[in-house]
Parts: structure tokens; sequence; C-alpha cells
């Protein structure tokens, strides 16, 4: 009896962990590579993604059917393209496009690649990314597609 409870009790303390865990990771954006040493970061062309790329930055949502996280992601990612000039959100169904799951390591839904204006991948977040951290993005794609400062890299910026 005593050694069913401590059994129960390491699981439970694990599920907690583990949810603990998911919830302070779910959403952040990540930078694609820490360092020169790793691998270059991927890159992304507009007839892989089905649409052209943004002149500041390209929001790509992998997305499957009964996703209910999606649906939130979408409508997120498109108020954020649609309030910003430059800014275009693109979706992409994961279960027909398996070549791109792999080769960007795509292991859930909803998975979100921020791209710069040249298709290179810049940050990345698994589960539903917070407002902020994607308008974060977007001025870290912009700063570094317009270098010494074009104008429009203000994350603030709204466009028609």
């Amino acid at each position: 009896m005593l050694t069913g409870l401590a059994v129960v009790a390491c699981v439970l303390a694990a599920a907690t962990a583990v949810g603990l865990w998911r919830r302070r990771t779910d959403g952040r954006m990540r930078p694609v590579a820490d360092s020169a040493a790793a691998a270059p970061a991927p890159a992304l062309t507009p007839d892989e993604i089905g649409t052209a790329l943004g002149d500041r930055a390209t929001f790509v949502q992998f997305s499957t059917a009964f996703c209910a996280p999606c649906r939130t992601t979408r409508a997120l990612l498109g108020q954020v393209a649609g309030e910003l000039d430059g800014v275009v959100h693109a979706e992409i169904d994961a279960e027909h496009h398996l070549d791109l799951v792999r080769r960007l390591d795509v292991t859930r839904t909803p998975t979100v690649l921020v791209l710069d204006a040249h298709g290179t991948v810049v940050k990345r977040a698994t589960g539903i990314p917070r407002r902020q951290d994607a308008l974060a993005a977007v001025a870290l794609a912009a700063a570094g597609a317009s270098g010494a400062g074009a104008s429009g890299t203000e994350a603030s910026g709204v466009g028609a």
C-alpha cells in the first residue's frame, strides 16, 4: 500500500513539473541559431509558403485541421499582420506539406516561424505566441533585413 502511494506521488510530481515547464515555454519566441558555430538558419521561398514574403517580416504558421490553438494563433497573427505595414501571415497545413515539416523540424502545431524580408527564419515558437513576442520578432526581422535602419523598423507602426 505504501509503495503504491509513493508511485502515485512520484507520477503526480512529474506531471506537475512537466505541466509547469510547458506552461512556461509554450508560445515563447526563440532564436533559431544561438551562435555563429550553429548551422545557418533555414530560409523559405514564396513558392514554399504559397504567398509573397512581407517587406518587413512574414509569419509562417504550421497548423492542422483539428488544432484548437491554431485558430487562436491564426487570429492573433492575422491581426498583427493587418496592423503593420510590410508584414504577411501565411498558414501552411502541416499534414499536406510534410517535406517542410521534416526540413524545419516542426514537431507540433501551431508552430510559428518568423521570416525576415529575405525569407530567413529569425524566430520560432510552438504554441500560441504572445502578442508582445510577435511584435518584438517583427522588429527583429525588420532590423535584420534593413541593416542600418531603413524606415519602418519600429514594431508599432500601423498599416493599411
